[in-house]
């Protein structure tokens, strides 16, 4: 059955033997986008010079920036996200709480209301 396979915990993939991929956000996409620029990098400075080493080395330092790049693009945004969701679920609790109350900014107060306070 297909539920069976899921009770089995998923084994983490370690790079460099300390960053789990699986369980640090932006890691993985990260390093995908990493691997990605590092060949559009290393294989575009071969094709414009034919020098074996040289775009190597570029390659690596593309992999480099592209990763470093994305990754603090990533977090930023994943900061962004729970700001939002943090006050997002402090109006609704807030919303909750106050609902029909006397202290609902939502609520319309009429002149009988306001002399009773």
């Amino acid at each position: 059955m297909a539920g069976e396979g899921d009770s089995e915990p998923r084994k983490s993939f370690k790079l460099l033997g300390f960053l789990d991929v699986q369980s640090v956000p932006c890691s993985r996409e990260s390093v995908l986008y990493g691997s990605v620029g590092s060949l559009v990098v290393g294989l575009g400075y071969f094709l414009a010079t034919s020098r074996v080493r040289r775009s190597c080395d570029f390659a690596v330092g593309g992999f480099i920036c592209t990763t470093l790049g994305y990754w603090f693009y990533c977090r930023y945004n994943l900061a962004q996200q729970r700001i939002r969701q943090r006050m997002l679920k402090e109006a609704v609790r807030n919303k909750i709480l106050y609902e029909g109350s006397h202290l609902d900014p939502t609520r319309k107060q009429t002149g009988n209301e306001r002399s009773d306070s």
